[in-house]
């Protein structure tokens, strides 16, 4: 464990900083990945693209396949599935899949897609339609409608994501002040600073680890991390502001509106609360800064979660709903339409990885599952499909123990009260064929309100807008 006792430096020992850095590559692959590019779904093999699984080699995802292909054995169907993990940044993977849907090749049958990519995979006709019914009304609502495009459904939500807040309980505790999930919610991102001028004031009186520094950290570098806290920011200012494109995916923002969520952006990372290193943070930096003690809240996401319980004191991670709006992640599975397999059979497959008790098994192993099922304990819905409680991140060893506190069946304790009504409240990115271009654009524009020379709120704005005209198509 971390040593963060009280005056000492806070600091994460090389192991648990690899762990961190480890972990916090949610999309990427580590260069092992099996090799698809022989373009083989020989015979009876179904391949499944994805990233990296964060519960590790033989992770979650594999085991649920193992499953299904089981179930295969037992009824003779001649029919396997492959899990395929792809290297790259997600940009990378995302290129990848769709230069290959779009040339013809029949490599890949089931595509596990960002949430953000399937307008731009739906409308280059590189998957499918689906059946409606494999989105049913135990998929959290606001999940369920990730998965379509112009009325249509395109994929079934596999794994869910959306940002929540990690706090130092040891921190706020002695401060003196109500920890965020024990009754005193956080309203508004006024409450947060509230909080984070109470914490500094007990590190001026010396009751705080040397090593803290300032209020809170998020990822404000200039890639989908920013993109991420800006579109809260936005929608935390209001409706209005955070609807920036139609529903058809053209720009239909303004100056106006653009000055209003921008405005809230600056505020929240304001250099009184806000960690210096943030600037330049992404998921791996900012999980790192802070379990070094350096700040007291964190803007994460839930995976986070069993990471952050094996690497800090035991009792002194607490997690919260964010104050304000927060954005939804995850990934859907969606069917390449130059599948040469029987279409039944591969919507089998994907009705498998996406039912009620693989979404409970990746409930368990530290996804946010996408069913309200799986939350649930009446009636229970139990995992004996897979082995996810075993997970929590990799070790040097390749094992992990499970530090994760978890209801007696096996749920986290923070899915039920936390991550399940953020998920409902959670908030959509903008939804464009061409959201690969807005984030590019809108990342590199917010961060202008950072580093040596800021541009002002207006300045921002001006420029913004008129790019994001140039970049997406405007409503008719």
């Amino acid at each position: 464990m971390t040593d963060l006792s009280r005056h000492r430096p806070g600091r994460v020992t090389a192991a648990a900083l690899a762990l961190l850095l480890t972990a916090s590559a949610c999309t990427g692959g580590d260069g092992r990945a099996d090799d698809a590019s022989d373009g083989a779904a020989d015979g009876g093999t179904i391949v499944i693209a994805s990233g990296r699984d964060v519960t590790g080699r033989g992770g979650v995802r594999q085991q649920l396949v193992d499953a299904w292909n089981a179930q295969q054995r037992r009824r003779n169907s001649g029919y396997t599935a492959r899990l395929v993990e792809l290297p790259g940044t997600a940009d990378q993977q995302r290129s990848q899949l769709l230069g290959a849907l779009q040339s013809g090749s029949s490599a890949y049958d089931v595509v596990n897609l960002d949430v953000t990519w399937v307008p731009e995979f739906a409308a280059a006709k590189a998957v499918r339609e689906l059946d409606p019914r494999l989105v049913d009304g135990d998929v959290v609502p606001s999940v369920a409608a990730t998965a379509r495009w112009k009325g249509a459904v395109y994929a079934v939500p596999f794994n869910s994501d959306v940002g929540v807040l990690y706090y130092r309980k040891d921190y706020v505790r002695e401060a003196g002040v109500r920890q965020p999930d024990g009754g005193a919610r956080l309203k508004d991102w006024d409450d947060l600073k509230g909080l984070i001028e109470t914490v500094d004031e007990a590190e001026e009186d010396d009751l705080l680890p040397t090593a803290y520094e300032k209020g809170w950290t998020t990822q404000l570098d200039a890639y989908e991390g920013l993109t991420v806290n800006g579109i809260e920011a936005f929608a935390s200012a209001g409706e209005r502001v955070a609807d920036l494109v139609d529903g058809k995916g053209a720009y239909d923002g303004s100056v106006p509106q653009l000055e209003e969520g921008l405005a809230e952006l600056r505020s929240r990372a304001d250099g009184a609360y806000t960690f210096g290193g943030a600037q330049g943070s992404d998921e791996a930096r900012s999980l790192a800064d802070f379990a070094s003690g350096r700040t007291a809240f964190l803007r994460h996401w839930p995976y986070a979660y069993g990471t952050l319980h094996q690497v800090l004191p035991k009792g002194a991670l607490g997690v919260a709903a964010l104050p304000g709006k927060a954005v939804l992640g995850g990934q859907n599975l969606a069917v390449a339409r130059n599948s040469r397999h029987r279409a039944d059979i591969v919507d089998d497959l994907v009705a498998h990885l996406t039912g009620k008790e693989s979404e409970r098994c990746l409930l368990e192993a530290g996804f946010a599952a996408t069913r309200a099922s799986a939350y649930t304990k009446d009636p229970p819905m139990l995992c004996t499909v897979a082995r996810p409680s075993a997970s929590g991140g990799p070790s040097r060893s390749g094992e992990a123990a499970d530090q994760m506190p978890r209801e007696p069946d096996g749920r986290p304790e923070y899915a039920a009260p936390v991550l399940l009504p953020a998920l409902k409240a959670a908030v959509q990115r903008p939804r464009t064929q061409l959201y690969g271009v807005f984030t590019q654009v809108f990342s590199a524009e917010l961060h202008r309100l950072f580093g040596e020379s800021p541009q002002s709120v207006g300045e921002v704005a001006k420029h913004l807008d008129e790019t994001l005209r140039r970049a997406l198509p405007e409503r008719d």
